[in-house]
């Protein structure tokens, strides 16, 4: 579906997973669904139970998958890695600020937002501003 897409950047690739049929041709019913998702990270021996509604642990606490617990792992990380030292200010406080920095990475969403129209797919649906505005914390 997504041909159109264009050039993109050496950092990024155009997966083109194989899919097959589904063998159950009963319709999807979304009342059926259960209240709850499960993950789990290879070299752990933890799943995460998540309320489907609510996005949070069983216990109440976020699921290490959440974008405030995931931006906090890959600052750390980036901190380990990062061979320059930030000036002050160089570091963004707010996640949708660190998002917006990433230029490459606007530059090749816009670009798929483009193809998704070209294609007819319609508009990217957008999530609420607020749900991005979060102080990174590490």
């Amino acid at each position: 579906r997504m041909e159109g897409v264009g050039q993109l950047p050496a950092s990024y690739r155009h997966n083109r997973p194989l899919l097959s049929g589904v063998s159950d041709a009963e319709a999807r019913q979304p009342g059926k669904s259960p209240p709850f998702s499960v993950n789990w990270v290879v070299g752990s021996v933890d799943l995460e139970i998540i309320n489907t509604t609510t996005g949070r642990r069983s216990c109440g606490g976020p699921s290490r998958l959440c974008k405030h617990v995931l931006s906090a792992r890959w600052a750390r990380l980036y901190g380990r890695l990062s061979t320059r030292t930030p000036s002050p200010g160089d570091t963004p406080s707010m996640y949708c600020e660190a998002k917006l920095g990433a230029h490459t990475y606007q530059s090749v969403k816009q670009q798929l937002f483009k193809a998704f129209q070209k294609a007819g797919l319609g508009t990217w649906v957008r999530k609420p501003p607020e749900q991005q505005q979060f102080l990174l914390t590490l």
